[in-house]
């Protein structure tokens, strides 16, 4: 198949790389624009942009797809469809029906549940016990078209850094499988139960409240993990939290309750077993305890 690739993070490139793997052609590459990043703040591709430009494929990273130039010369790439992966930008009418398969996207939950823009971290925070990877068709909703397949996996005690792999990885697999035999998959309508939406991370999500319930923060631990990372403050210094698990033990919210760095939070109490100062790299709870004392009876600022 003639396809058009549209994606932009770490997500989307195992998926341009299976269809290469699967003989497709990829006649381009779209991606968003270079960002400054790095302590020079100088423009950086992104990892689809680099992955595609390592491969040979032309990319282009418009800011919008809603001028009539744009669209235009999307249109004269004669593609047979449009794989889309967290792309990051809106695909106008015009975009959505030129391929003649139109545009597929792959999303990173079990639609309807988690449409919007952070589905792997809304499953963790929500305590979901499985989630997925749903190919679906797209149309000028947010994540509304129909579905041609589906895969299940459990969260268990994943972070989102790792679900983000796996999910990359089976999406990568599902569409290949679906290009295979468009026929074989026939869209279906997404139910109209079940709904819900995943918001935008905003940072001061991180911020943990030790009152919320040891699960809900080991839950918050993991869905921040890596980025923008669970933190809680102590003596004005900001600590990250980057593993921890729940213990029975009961407990003030946001004291200490023991030299250990067990942290009580009603009924049960959470204990960092991975931890990140600001400015220093993680290391271990005890590692952190052996040059910086956090005694039992203080109280981590909420």
């Amino acid at each position: 198949m003639r396809i058009i690739y549209m994606g932009t993070p770490d997500f989307a490139v195992p998926a341009l790389d299976a269809l290469i793997g699967a003989g497709h052609e990829v006649v381009a590459a779209y991606s968003q624009p270079p960002r400054p990043a790095g302590r020079g703040k100088g423009l950086r591709p992104s990892p689809v942009h680099q992955r595609a430009e390592a491969l040979g494929i032309e990319v282009r990273t418009p800011l919008s797809l809603k001028e009539a130039d744009t669209q235009a010369a999307f249109a004269t790439l004669d593609a047979d469809v449009a794989v889309v992966a967290a792309y990051g930008l809106i695909l106008p009418r015009a975009i959505l029906v030129a391929p003649r398969n139109g545009c597929m996207n792959i999303h990173a939950s079990l639609l309807p549940r988690w449409r919007g823009a952070a589905p792997i971290q809304r499953a963790i925070l929500a305590g979901d016990n499985v989630t997925g990877v749903t190919i679906m068709d797209m149309e000028a909703g947010l994540d509304t078209g129909p579905m041609r397949a589906k895969h299940v996996t459990p969260v268990e005690d994943k972070t989102a850094g790792g679900l983000t792999a796996e999910l990359a990885e089976a999406g990568a697999d599902l569409m290949v499988e679906v290009l295979d035999d468009i026929s074989l998959h026939p869209p279906m309508a997404q139910p109209q139960e079940g709904v819900t939406y995943a918001a935008k991370i905003d940072k001061a999500e991180a911020r943990i409240d030790f009152a919320k319930g040891a699960h809900g923060v080991e839950r918050q631990v993991r869905a921040f993990n890596p980025a923008p990372g669970a933190f809680f403050q102590y003596r004005g210094e900001r600590f990250r939290i980057l593993a921890a698990h729940v213990e029975h033990h009961g407990g003030e919210p946001g004291v200490l309750l023991d030299d250990s760095l067990l942290i009580g939070c009603g009924a049960d109490a959470i204990r960092p077993t991975l931890i990140q100062r600001a400015g220093k790299g993680a290391m271990s709870a005890g590692e952190l305890l052996r040059g910086y004392e956090m005694p039992a009876g203080s109280r981590v600022d909420p």
